[in-house]
């Protein structure tokens, strides 16, 4: 028994030692680059909540439904937003296609103004619906807009961490996305981002998303979402926090769901 008891242990500790190297001989791009494979889920339906707290802790929420759907053979991530409450928003579309090579498109929809309007790269910095996400973080970034560099490890909520030091590759970059480096925090066993830190044009430390909770949505492919992400600006007090009531895997959702036309529907 303590030969096989010896020999289970010798294969577990080979396996993490192969994990181990794999993960070392990764380049910081290659990292990043896994970091957004494993958010990117072929389809889903979701119940969200959205929670905005001024700098007085008074709390607004809303609600709504997100769908979406890897199209181009893995290559382009479309997703809808509608919310459905409180009044004020409700019927407000967000229509998203995040590339993986190009800038990104994206659309809103306002029903006050029967209107769908285009979100425009340099608008990317504007924060999206009131709170303290920003229009860009509603997409993936575009890897090629950003030089990377490793600075080590960090043990973030019990998991061990690689911490990269992102910077935009110009100022145009930096301008449309609103920072001008942000660190983060990347699950060395899963390749889920765990936190992110944003300065600002200044290099002062602007804002911090904290990753709460995650879900495994596509077991297969080992595919992930984020369930709970707190984003808090440091500047004015304010936070954000984002949150996933429900959710299912859904590979097969119509096309059709993803155009302007049905936003306006």
């Amino acid at each position: 028994m303590k030969t096989i008891k010896s020999i289970l242990v010798s294969c577990m500790i080979i396996a993490l030692n192969l994990t181990t190297h794999a993960q070392s001989t990764l380049s910081v791009k290659q990292i990043q680059q896994k970091s957004i494979e494993a958010t990117r889920v072929s389809g889903t339906e979701s119940l969200n909540k959205m929670t905005i707290i001024n700098q007085h802790g008074q709390k607004r929420v809303r609600q709504m439904a997100v769908i979406t759907k890897l199209c181009d053979n893995g290559n382009t991530e479309k997703k809808l937003i509608r919310f459905s409450a409180p009044a004020d928003v409700k019927g407000v579309g967000f229509l998203t296609y995040d590339y993986n090579k190009k800038d990104d498109d994206k659309w809103i929809y306002m029903p006050a103004l029967r209107k769908t309007r285009r979100i425009i790269s340099s608008e990317n910095a504007k924060s999206f619906m009131g709170s303290e996400f920003s229009y860009a973080d509603m997409t993936l970034p575009n890897i090629e807009e950003y030089m990377y560099k490793l600075l080590g490890e960090e043990m973030i909520n019990g998991i061990v961490c690689f911490k990269i030091e992102i910077i935009p590759v110009n100022d145009d970059v930096m301008d449309a996305n609103g920072f001008s480096e942000k660190i983060v925090s990347i699950g060395k066993k899963d390749f889920v981002l765990r936190k992110a830190i944003y300065f600002d044009m200044f290099g002062e430390k602007e804002k911090v998303m904290e990753v709460e909770s995650i879900v495994e949505v596509d077991k297969t492919n080992h595919k992930y979402r984020f369930k709970k992400i707190v984003m808090t600006n440091l500047q004015n007090s304010r936070k954000s926090i984002s949150e996933i009531e429900q959710i299912k895997f859904n590979p097969s959702i119509p096309d059709d769901y993803f155009t302007t036309r049905y936003l306006e529907r």
